[in-house]
């Protein structure tokens, strides 16, 4: 079953349009964008769950990423960027893709927050491109959860819709690529 996940993701992959987005805000005004939608994204994340606070300080460092959009009819693709931190420090930028494949239909928005637990994980995704692989799950905020997630993997991703609504029941993967100051 890996494996048929592993090709669907990859040929669902190569059917995203090349989009020409770079990975790093290229103006000072789009850097500041970012940067502001960035801090009110993890804010919003706070705001929603009082215990992730918490756990963000003991991180060797985490990416967020205020806004993603993601459409789809069968197949399906997101874009998002964002902003990378190692030890609470702004260390550089990244973007994510992600492509599926299967049952979906509609279009959302969403924030992405990546917690990075151990310094080799936050190291990895810092080398280039990084992909998750299919036993990370996301975690919706919601009050309480991040006290009860289970910190031992490595990586924590909690995400929480901005508006849209999708339906789906689909194969597919994330990547990254990121971008040092």
């Amino acid at each position: 079953m890996n494996r048929l996940t592993s090709i669907a993701t990859l040929a669902a992959l190569s059917l995203l349009p090349i989009c020409g987005c770079e990975t790093a805000p290229q103006t000072a005004g789009e850097k500041a964008s970012l940067a502001s939608d960035a801090k009110a994204a993890l804010e919003s994340f706070y705001n929603a769950d009082p215990t992730l606070k918490d756990l963000v300080a003991k991180t060797a460092g985490y990416a967020i990423f205020p806004s993603v959009g993601k459409a789809g009819f069968i197949i399906g693709g997101s874009y998002g960027r964002g902003e990378v931190f190692e030890r609470g420090k702004k260390v550089g930028y990244a973007d994510i893709t992600q492509a599926t494949f299967g049952l979906q239909a509609g279009a959302q928005t969403y924030s992405e927050l990546i917690l990075f637990m151990r310094k080799a994980d936050i190291i990895s995704f810092k080398g280039g491109d990084y992909s998750l692989n299919a036993n990370v799950s996301a975690v919706a905020i919601k009050p309480g959860v991040a006290g009860t997630t289970d910190s031992s993997k490595g990586v924590i991703i909690f995400t929480k819709t901005n508006g849209g609504l999708m339906a789906e029941a689909s194969v597919g993967g994330q990547a990254f690529h990121y971008s040092p100051l």
